[in-house]
C-alpha cells in the first residue's frame, strides 16, 4: 500500500499501459458521447480528425483505468479535482496508451491531519510518444500513521 509519506515531490513513475480497440471507442461513444466522429467511420473520415477517434470522456476514463489497474494500491481517500486538462492529440483505434506521472506537491490537510494532499502531473501518451491527455490533479491519501 502506498501512503501519503511515500509520495515525494519530483518523483516520476510510469504507471502502466493498455490498448484501446475500435469497438471500445464506438461502444463508449454510443452510450456516453454519440458524436458522429466517434461512432461512424464515414462521418469520422469527413471530420477534422480524418478518422475515428475516442471521446475525450473516454480518454479520461482510460487514464483512470490505467491508474487504478497499476501495480500499486494507494490509500486513496478522495479525488479533489483536476486543472489544465488538455487533449493535444486524438486517441485512435489500436493505440497503445501509457500513463506516466510526476508528483508536484504534497502537504498535510489542515482540517484532517490524518490525511495528506498530493498533486500530480499526469501524461497519457500513445505508442508514438505523442501526448493524448495531460492534467494536474489533486487527491487525498491516508497517512501511514492513521492506517
Amino acid at each position: 500500500m502506498r501512503y501519503f509519506e511515500d509520495f515525494e515531490v519530483g518523483q516520476r513513475r510510469v504507471v502502466g499501459s493498455l490498448t484501446v480497440s475500435r469497438q471500445e471507442i464506438i461502444d463508449f461513444a454510443t452510450k456516453f458521447d454519440p458524436q458522429p466522429f466517434h461512432i461512424d467511420d464515414a462521418a469520422a473520415e469527413a471530420s477534422i480528425f480524418g478518422g475515428l477517434t475516442a471521446s475525450s470522456c473516454h480518454t479520461f476514463a482510460l487514464q483512470s483505468l490505467i491508474y487504478h489497474q497499476g501495480p500499486e494500491d494507494i490509500a486513496l481517500v478522495a479525488n479533489l479535482g483536476a486543472e489544465d486538462l488538455r487533449f493535444p492529440k486524438p486517441v485512435r483505434p489500436d493505440d497503445v496508451l501509457t500513463l506516466s506521472n510526476e508528483t508536484t506537491a504534497t502537504r498535510i490537510s489542515e482540517s484532517r491531519p490524518e490525511i495528506g494532499i498530493v498533486s500530480m502531473r499526469s501524461h497519457l501518451a500513445n505508442q508514438h510518444d505523442e501526448c493524448v491527455m495531460q492534467m494536474t490533479s489533486s487527491f487525498m491519501v491516508r497517512c501511514r500513521e492513521s492506517a
